[in-house]
């Protein structure tokens, strides 16, 4: 199978050209001029790579590697902060709730104080009024006692006087009847 283009005409076969002679690399004679240009590609890459490309490679790492380790540190240092704050927090959430108890138990004792005021007030107030009525009473009792002798006697006086029919008999004799009966 052959293809005819301009003065260049191929076939099938690998390397081989219409002048007779061979694909140039794969052509021996060539080989000492292509080694040394390998050579010096090779030498003029690794220089470019070791003097150039690789620096900046490390940089560039070195740089993330130390920015990692400051993060890390600074990290650490807003952990310590934290903790700290927390402890903090704690604590004044202790303190708080000691204050808290502290002032609902005086709030507590106030209210316990004055309600035992109050009451032990109303008590002497209860107990002034029930003796003002315990007085009162036994004045009441003492002036309806010494009424009861007179009304003693005028209901005796009117019995007397009802049963016998007639005239009621002498008042200070009736008093003096009543008396000795009480007594």
């Amino acid at each position: 199978m052959s293809n005819t283009q301009g003065n260049l005409n191929t076939t099938a076969e690998v390397g081989i050209v219409e002048d007779g002679g061979s694909f140039p690399p794969f052509d021996s004679t060539t080989f000492p001029s292509q080694l040394l240009w390998l050579v010096l590609s090779f030498g003029v890459f690794y220089w470019v790579m070791s003097k150039v490309v690789l620096p900046r490679i490390g940089g560039i790492l070195e740089d993330r590697r130390d920015r990692i380790a400051g993060d890390m540190a600074e990290a650490s240092r807003l952990k310590q902060e934290t903790d700290e704050a927390i402890e903090s927090y704690e604590s004044a959430l202790a303190d708080a709730r000691k204050k808290a108890t502290s002032m609902a138990h005086d709030a507590r004792s106030k209210v316990k104080a004055e309600t035992e005021g109050a009451r032990a007030a109303a008590e002497e107030q209860l107990a002034a009024k029930l003796s003002e009525s315990e007085q009162s009473i036994s004045k009441i009792k003492a002036e309806s006692l010494s009424h009861v002798g007179e009304i003693a006697a005028e209901t005796t006086g009117e019995l007397v006087k009802a049963l016998i029919g007639g005239r009621a008999p002498a008042k200070a004799e009736v008093a003096k009847a009543v008396d000795a009966a009480l007594k």
